[in-house]
């Protein structure tokens, strides 16, 4: 029995454009059940409970900006938080892709809702032998905003044949927050190439030749493309 987990993210809403929201994205995370990811994910666990971070659950736009939980923790310790995650997604084996539209030109929920579709429909169609291989395809997402549920039930109910959706919680999921984490760097690869980086993102990173060395191009290797 194959089986194919499909954690989703997104970053942004669906509302009118705006410079601190230019963008919506949604991220998708594969994962081939047959590879094992629990040992790194014990091991990811233990590290941070050296930290005092026992049953934490990464997020990945807060640890940027020092909000919620990483509010009271130095920029070097989130730092800690954030090379820990990364380390842990480049050692397993997964795979990931992100479908995102730009505001600015978008009318309404409706086109971009249509054209966020029609980009995972056609990713799906170019894959589709390697999504048939498997016996089960889950889906998991935390139904975080309504307009993305109807979207992936659409998509995959119409493309697949029967596809299982599960409501995730972020805390219960490494792979989950893995995939916040890689959606919020795919905002940041965007903003970083149309100069929109903020305050907090350039002080976080250091510099764009760390943050391009040692966080996008190694993180980009496990695109799905």
């Amino acid at each position: 029995m194959k089986e194919l987990s499909i954690f989703i993210d997104e970053s942004g809403d669906f509302g009118e454009y705006a410079t601190h929201s230019p963008y919506y994205i949604i991220t998708m995370v594969f994962h081939d059940q047959n590879s094992d990811v629990q040992p790194a994910i014990t091991k990811l666990n233990q590290e941070f409970s050296y930290l005092n971070l026992n049953d934490i659950c990464i997020h990945t736009g807060p640890i940027i900006r020092k909000e919620e939980i990483y509010a009271w923790m130095s920029i070097v310790e989130r730092r800690r938080i954030f090379n820990k995650m990364v380390a842990f997604i480049r050692q397993i084996d997964i795979r990931y892709k992100c479908f995102y539209i730009e505001k600015k030109h978008i009318f309404d929920v409706i086109e971009a809702t249509g054209k966020l579709s029609k980009q995972i429909s056609q990713f799906i169609y170019g894959h589709y032998d390697e999504f048939r291989a498997f016996d089960n395809v889950k889906i998991y997402y935390d139904n975080g905003q309504v307009e993305v549920s109807k979207l992936l039930s659409f998509v995959f109910n119409a493309l697949l044949p029967n596809p299982i959706f599960r409501k995730v919680l972020p805390m219960e999921y490494k792979l989950f927050q893995a995939t916040d984490l890689l959606c919020t760097m795919e905002l940041i690869r965007f903003k970083l190439t149309n100069n929109l980086l903020s305050k907090s993102e350039i002080i976080f990173f250091g510099n764009i030749r760390d943050l391009k060395k040692n966080y996008l191009k190694p993180l980009s290797k496990k695109e799905w493309l």
